[in-house]
């Protein structure tokens, strides 16, 4: 298992350098994006804000699946997973 991990995340550290822009898509792309991905950048300021607006939800969604995932805090003796977990006592 420790081989496969190692494997995969040296396949993404060869992979991530493939995904750099070329020279003709990194002279297009505005200042703060060069060398990130091939094609245009943003054309307006609005994709500016659709982006920053994306990184939020995403950023929000991480932070709380994380959280929930952790720690539920649910101690409803009633609540549904509670049918899953007296099933396995039987």
């Amino acid at each position: 298992m420790k081989k496969i991990s190692f494997l995969f995340a040296f396949y993404l550290l060869i992979g991530l350098g493939n995904a750099w822009a070329c020279d003709v898509c990194q002279a297009n792309q505005p200042e703060p994006l060069k060398n990130i991905t091939h094609g245009e950048g943003p054309q307006g300021d609005i994709d500016y804000v659709i982006i920053i607006i994306g990184i939020i939800i995403v950023g929000f969604t991480l932070f709380f699946s994380l959280k929930y995932l952790v720690k539920p805090g649910e101690k409803n003796s009633n609540h549904v997973k509670n049918i899953v977990v007296d099933e396995g006592s039987l």
